[in-house]
């Protein structure tokens, strides 16, 4: 039987505020245990929460970003359970009254022509719980707990069920990234927990529309790790059906050691957590004024700046997703074009000499060593004709290492194309005389040979010289192709 694959995700996002979102703890990711809490994170007597304003600010702008609908009034829960990471024995959430709806992200995978529309139900607000460490120690068997995580700033970003594949899910998360870093509300650094992702998972055979059974895996430290656990939990489901079996709503978690999902427990319901409106914390009336300064101060997104650079600056597709692909990224080559005034020759040597050497050695193009402007001042002296595309690459070698401008490195290595007409000719001349074979062949009408006597003469300059002018200079002196063979 054909099955069709339903998705959907839960995104938790760590907002990059400078403390937590109800206490002044700081939200700096890292340190020694239990050393980034106060009273409030390890719930002691008398401590009560207080919203951090930046927290509500950071989750509304998230929220227009993804083209919700901002709620005026809006408030926290309690959702209740006991775990030992979880000090209160709860943790204030948003249940019925989350402060976004709806909206929706574009995305686009391999092998697809068109974007699909990825539509949200909500996006809430939440504190984080701390984390369990358990011991690996032969004979020990303990677990520690480790508090600093505790109130930690989350927005839970909730899917529809409208993904259809491990492929759609990977773009969906890419696209999610891309745009959470462009309004920096997050730097969505899985590898430190400020981007986790829970997937929802069931299937049905096509044609049916009631939904089945699903499954939600935690524990999916990247991309990769969703994409793997989709797609064997996909075939798990189908395996099941197949045996004319059938499986409890649960909780699986992806052992990314042995690429499989194990059973957690089965799926809590909303009413086992006991949901009740937080008493310490008073209801948010958010105004227009409020959620329309916000909007005001966003920046341009990724999409629509991709549309631009591919309409107004007139980039092929792939190099305006690459260029967009993060914000650094962007403004880099913006900043370049600014002084280069030429969108492609600065495209491909952001994305291919700069990027390059970013992706290669692993930094952020905030790491990278020579600016923007330098790029951009490089691309003018090669279309100014002031330096040959390859003698760029000799200045870009010396800008690596050294603190000099294009122009310093020209005037100190004497790199400026030579453009004395006299000198020039004399140069051709004596070259053309050592190139016999090859202007013969010219004459009688083989064209490839005039690339050779143009490399001759290039590297008699050492690649100083304007090519067009060289071509040009050749050409005069050679004749037209096959001169020789239309004589005859």
């Amino acid at each position: 039987m054909e099955y069709e694959v339903i998705i959907g995700l839960e995104v938790h996002v760590q907002l990059n505020t400078n403390s937590k979102i109800f206490s002044t703890g700081t939200n700096e990711f890292g340190g020694s245990p239990n050393t980034h809490i106060t009273p409030l994170c390890a719930a002691l007597p008398g401590t009560l929460p207080v919203l951090n304003e930046a927290v509500l600010k950071k989750a509304v702008c998230a929220g227009l970003a993804l083209g919700c609908d901002i709620t005026k009034f809006t408030k926290f829960d309690r959702k209740n359970y006991f775990y030992p990471d979880l000090p209160k024995g709860y943790q204030i959430s948003q249940y019925d009254k989350p402060y976004a709806t709806k909206g929706g992200l574009f995305v686009k995978w391999k092998g697809q022509e068109t974007e699909k529309f990825i539509p949200l139900t909500r996006i809430h607000m939440e504190e984080d719980a701390g984390k369990l460490i358990h011991s690996h120690d032969p004979g020990q068997n303990k677990s520690y707990v480790d508090y600093n995580r505790a109130g930690t700033p989350l927005i839970e970003i909730v899917s529809e069920p409208d993904i259809r594949s491990s492929e759609e899910a990977y773009a969906y998360l890419n696209e999610l990234k891309t745009l959470l870093r462009y309004v920096q509300v997050s730097d969505c650094n899985m590898e430190e927990g400020s981007l986790r992702c829970d997937a929802n998972v069931s299937i049905r055979p096509f044609g049916e529309k009631d939904f089945r059974t699903r499954v939600e895996i935690k524990n999916l430290n990247s991309f990769k790790a969703v994409k793997q656990a989709i797609d064997y939990e996909v075939e798990w489901q189908k395996e099941k059906y197949a045996k004319g079996e059938t499986f409890q709503q649960m909780t699986k978690l992806w052992d990314a050691t042995l690429l499989k999902t194990i059973p957690m427990r089965t799926k809590e319901m909303s009413h086992d957590y006991r949901y009740f409106p937080e008493p310490d914390l008073p209801a948010i009336q958010l105004t227009d004024s409020y959620i329309d300064d916000i909007r005001r101060h966003l920046p341009e997104l990724p999409r629509a700046k991709k549309e631009r650079y591919i309409k107004e600056l007139g980039l092929p597709e792939y190099d305006a997703e690459v260029l967009t692909s993060e914000r650094e990224v962007a403004e880099y080559f913006e900043k370049a074009l600014q002084i280069s005034k030429d969108a492609k020759k600065t495209s491909n040597w952001v994305k291919d000499e700069v990027l390059g050497i970013v992706n290669k050695e692993n930094i952020s193009i905030q790491e990278f060593k020579v600016s923007a402007e330098k790029i951009g001042k490089l691309v003018f002296l090669i279309n100014s004709g002031d330096i040959t595309g390859k003698i760029a690459k000799t200045i870009f070698e010396d800008m690596l290492t050294s603190d000099s401008s294009p122009e310093e490195i020209i005037e100190a290595k004497g790199l400026k194309v030579v453009r004395d007409d006299k000198a020039l000719e004399e140069i051709v001349d004596r070259v053309l005389v050592g190139q016999q074979e090859s202007v013969d062949a010219w004459k009688n009408g083989k064209d490839r040979v005039l690339g050779a006597i143009v490399g001759a003469v290039m590297k008699e300059t050492k690649g100083k010289a304007d090519p067009k002018m060289v071509n040009d200079l050749i050409l005069k002196k050679i004749g037209p192709l096959g001169e020789k063979k239309k004589t005859e």
